[in-house]
Parts: C-alpha cells; structure tokens; sequence
C-alpha cells in the first residue's frame, strides 16, 4: 500500500510555513491583519512567524540541507 504523505513532504511544507510566516511579519499591512491574534487558531501564524524570526540560521540551514535532500539524495 502506498503512503498517502511522506515524511519529508511534512517537513518541506512545515519549513515553507515558517519562512512564509517570517516574511509576512516583516509586511507593516499584512502584519497587523494576519499575525495580530496570539491564541487559538490563528496564533499558529504568530508562532511560526517568531519562530522564523528568532531561529532564522537554523531554519535556512534546515532549508538548504533540505533542497539538497530533495534534489540530489532523492
């Protein structure tokens, strides 16, 4: 039986998110819009967006260990 999600799919898609939500903090319009509620569902953004800001040279290693992962290893 075939896998529905792979595990680096998870992982390519949870770097994306960190990355998208950094860059999003760093836009005045859609910073207050998007990345203004702290809890709940929305709160995820806010998270992901201080975790790409704080922990930025790690998530672009993990990026780029990753894109060679998925160019040449896979």
């Amino acid at each position: 039986m075939t896998e529905m999600y792979s595990f680096d799919g998870i992982l390519v898609f949870g770097l994306l998110f960190i990355c998208t939500c950094a860059y999003l903090k760093k836009v005045p319009r859609l910073n207050s819009w998007l990345l203004s509620e702290k809890k709940g569902v929305w709160g995820v953004f806010y998270k992901a967006a201080v975790i790409g800001t704080r922990l930025h040279i790690a998530v672009a290693a993990s990026s780029m260990c990753m894109a060679f992962y998925l160019i040449f290893l896979k």
